[in-house]
């Protein structure tokens, strides 16, 4: 295990991480002791899972009527008589939901809104993961309560003294993490406040799952015991104590995370190598391509409803979709009784078999998710420079032995070690979350796209680009002939960035009166295309989008301004603030600065975020 230092702080506090999937969610979590080494531990007991010994994760399911009330969630949402109860009152059943507060921009041509279960009337997604966070947050407190020696009188001392750890795919970005944010305060997580939101920490998947996996790397020495290809003597030191890339991959239910590092052990130093990357390609996807194969095979028989193709396709899910290893081997999906019978469609005592050709489409229902997985993969390659050495797979989809066989043959021909940690499909996220609370082992990330913000430059009549928009030209405010909707890049893709670096840029922004000037607001614009400075929004619009908008109280500085005249003899103010991004942590930030003697920025003190990344 990770070797760590005695918790320093100097209060008992609690760790809470919730890994909300697509398909399963679970939680972990960690008392805080001052002079104690903290111990990372699972919730292992959840309502209607207790009796049956227990679970490390339930499924990501809710139940709501007709009123928007949740009325059953997680594991109690499978009982028998809750589903009959479902039925009869006309409950909605809410799976996969977690794939509406999908980004927009994210490849994904297989899918849509269509195919993903609507939401109940009324209801928004947002309100959802507050529903299941609150119902998560329950579970969490029952566990402690009943797991620790005074267990309440524990909860009781924490109940203000709780850091939440939320999760969520690498491709999220702004607004989804604001989301996420409103969603925990109205799952009553914390209070809407700055305080109550300086106590929730969101981090990628793909990161947890990396704190994960060298906890249990270094446990098992495989790093160290791995030999390290040295180039050939040219008569210079090279240092090979060398860092090794490591890239891990997170197979969930909805999305594949894949996460590129330069690793060394000793001391253990981590940076991020390549921007992130994430596919809506998991195993959720793999179970929908059945359904469609099962609904074209057994179309025309009286198995052929849509009832019982989806029975057949749950149960795909569960068990013969993990099982499927060899596409010469049969497979089975045992669904009913003995009396159960169609020889013409392989239906025998129940059970279907797959096999010939059919058991060849059954192994095409993966391509799609392998391909993005590898496609991904290349992609970070090519990008990071420390050459990749190890690759880890964990999450849900990991289960599956055809996915590892043949990503195994995969990464075996670039002569890269490809391995599945110990319990790499239970509380990988959610360990690996807690984990990089108290470990905080990245110490550098890259930026994913280049960011900067909408501006007014000024007009060069020899520019190509500028007589291009010559129709645009408009006089400003100071006299100035100029042209709008150009581009600033603050920090740009592919940048490696330290935690506390900043990246910023100056802006004059002038008004016609001084009262104007008391505020100024500053939108922060993110640009996804291959340009490496784009300069106008004017062309590629659909690859810039809005992150938020900062918004600053600038009425100190407005109170000194000096009036100014243009050469057409027009009055003005011009006041210079400074736009700065944070982006070496795990949530992009950014604030408005100036000078009027003193430095400020706002808010006062630290970092701004109304835009909340």
């Amino acid at each position: 295990m990770l070797l760590r230092q005695p918790y320093r702080g100097p209060v008992h506090k609690l760790v809470l991480a919730f890994d909300v999937g697509t398909a399963y969610s679970s939680i972990s979590y960690c008392i805080l002791q001052p002079g104690g080494v903290p111990r990372i531990q699972p919730v292992t007991r959840y309502p209607a899972q207790e009796h049956s010994g227990g679970s490390s994760k339930i499924p990501s399911i809710l139940y709501y009527d007709s009123n928007g009330t949740a009325r059953a969630i997680g594991a109690e949402a499978q009982q028998e008589h809750i589903i009959e109860m479902a039925e009869e009152d006309g409950w909605i059943k809410l799976e996969w939901w977690k794939l509406h507060l999908r980004p927009r921009h994210l490849v994904a041509n297989h899918i849509t809104d269509d195919d993903i279960p609507p939401l109940p009337r009324g209801k928004n997604v947002v309100e959802v993961l507050g529903d299941f966070m609150q119902y998560l947050f329950r579970c969490a407190r029952s566990y402690i309560e009943e797991s620790h020696s005074n267990g309440s009188a524990l909860w009781r001392s924490l109940d203000n003294r709780i850091e939440f750890v939320l999760t969520h795919p690498n491709g999220w970005e702004g607004p989804q993490q604001k989301q996420i944010r409103i969603a925990a305060v109205l799952g009553g997580l914390i209070p809407s406040t700055e305080d109550g939101m300086a106590r929730v920490h969101l981090l990628t998947e793909g990161e947890a799952s990396l704190h994960y996996c060298v906890a249990n790397t270094l446990a098992s020495n495989a790093l160290s015991k791995t030999p390290i290809l040295v180039p050939e003597d040219d008569g210079e030191d090279d240092d090979i104590s060398a860092s090794q890339g490591v890239v891990v991959i997170d197979a969930g239910g909805g999305t594949v995370d894949l996460s590129a590092y330069s690793m060394t052990l000793s001391p253990t130093l981590i940076k991020e190598i390549a921007a992130t990357e994430c596919r809506l390609q998991g195993s959720v996807f793999v179970t929908r391509r059945a359904h469609d194969l099962l609904q074209e095979k057994l179309s025309g028989s009286r198995f052929g409803t849509s009832d019982m193709v989806q029975h057949m396709t749950d149960i795909f899910d569960r068990t013969t979709k993990v099982r499927f290893r060899n596409p010469e081997d049969p497979s089975y999906i045992k669904f009913g009784t003995l009396r159960d019978k169609d020889v013409q469609r392989d239906i025998r005592a129940g059970q279907l078999k797959l096999s010939g050709q059919v058991l060849q489409d059954v192994a095409e229902l993966f391509e799609p998710s392998i391909c993005s997985i590898i496609e991904a993969f290349e992609t970070q390659r090519k990008a990071a420079g420390t050459p990749i050495t190890f690759v880890f797979f964990v999450g849900g989809f990991a289960a599956s032995d055809w996915m590892f066989a043949k990503l195994l043959a995969y990464f075996q021909s670039l002569n890269i070690s490809f391995s599945r940690p110990e319990n790499h499909c239970n509380q990988v996220v959610a360990n690996g979350a807690v984990s990089f609370f108290i470990d905080h082992l990245v110490s550098s990330r890259v930026a994913r796209f280049t960011y900067g913000t909408e501006c007014t430059v000024l007009f060069n009549p020899f520019d190509m680009k500028h007589r291009a928009r010559q129709k645009e030209v408009f006089r400003s405010v100071s006299g100035i002939l100029a042209l709008p909707r150009a581009f600033s890049s603050i920090l740009t893709k592919g940048t490696l960035v330290s935690e506390q670096q900043e990246f910023s840029k100056t802006f004059a922004i002038p008004r016609y009166n001084q009262a104007a000037c008391n505020q100024v607001h500053v939108c922060i614009i993110s640009y996804r295309g291959l340009l490496r400075n784009p300069g106008w929004m004017d062309t590629e619009r659909s690859l810039f989008s809005r992150l938020c908008t900062v918004h600053a109280d600038t009425s100190t500085i407005a109170e000194k301004l000096m009036l100014k005249r243009s050469a057409e003899g027009s009055r003005y103010y011009t006041m210079e603030i400074k736009v700065i991004l944070l982006f070496g942590l795990t949530e992009l930030k950014a604030m408005i600065s100036w000078e009027d003697g003193v430095s400020h920025r706002f808010p006062d003190g630290i970092t701004s975020l109304t835009c909340a990344f």
